[in-house]
């Protein structure tokens, strides 16, 4: 089976953005190679609070919505729902997304850095497929190994269970999301964000 080009895989992207009205990025076919595979989380105020995990993963950013954000306790378990994939350049959006567009409302860049696939499939598009992403995260807030576990497949949907390693990074007693309500990018809060 051959390869997708990565128009065809963010061609669910675009469909669902006016770009004439939004400030997100179009997707742009090529990219540079580089050794260290990118990572973000953005904090999302849309209809519902929640944070999107994006993978790079074959040149496009896998996407899941955490509804809860993440957590550092390996005992919780929060779902993730597969979502479109993203174009590289969305790692460094960070806006409001104007009200009646898809996804309407605040973006946050709320971490960032690198991620290691450390899984037994051959590569992470593998892993995906098999429904266990496992991966280690070099990030400015999150650190050290976690996994994506598929439990479920609704139509298009996707859901999985994103849940903490019990490494060093792993810490029970504080709550990450509460603890960091800032960008890493520009330091401002989602109101602040909100008012440019």
């Amino acid at each position: 089976m051959a390869k997708r080009s990565t128009k065809e895989k963010l061609a669910r992207y675009a469909s669902k953005r006016d770009f004439t009205k939004t400030s997100e990025p179009a997707p742009v076919e090529t990219r540079k190679k580089r050794k260290a595979l990118e990572y973000v989380i953005q904090k999302h105020d849309a209809s519902r609070l929640h944070y999107d995990l994006r993978l790079e993963v074959d040149g496009v950013m896998k996407s899941w919505a955490v509804p809860k954000g993440p957590s550092l306790d390996p005992a919780i378990k929060r779902l993730a729902v597969e979502v479109e994939d993203h174009p590289m350049e969305y790692n460094r959006f960070e806006g409001t997304i104007p009200e009646g567009e898809y996804g309407g409302g605040t973006v946050m860049i709320w971490d960032k850095g690198t991620w290691r696939y450390t899984g037994d499939a051959e590569d992470p598009a593998a892993a995906l497929k098999q429904g266990t992403l496992e991966f280690t995260l070099s990030g400015k807030r999150l650190k050290g190994g976690w996994v994506l576990v598929r439990t479920r497949k609704v139509g298009r949907s996707q859901q999985w269970l994103l849940i903490k390693r019990d490494d060093k990074y792993a810490d029970a007693d504080h709550d990450v999301t509460e603890q960091f309500m800032t960008s890493v990018v520009s330091r401002k809060s989602m109101p602040q964000i909100g008012r440019k």
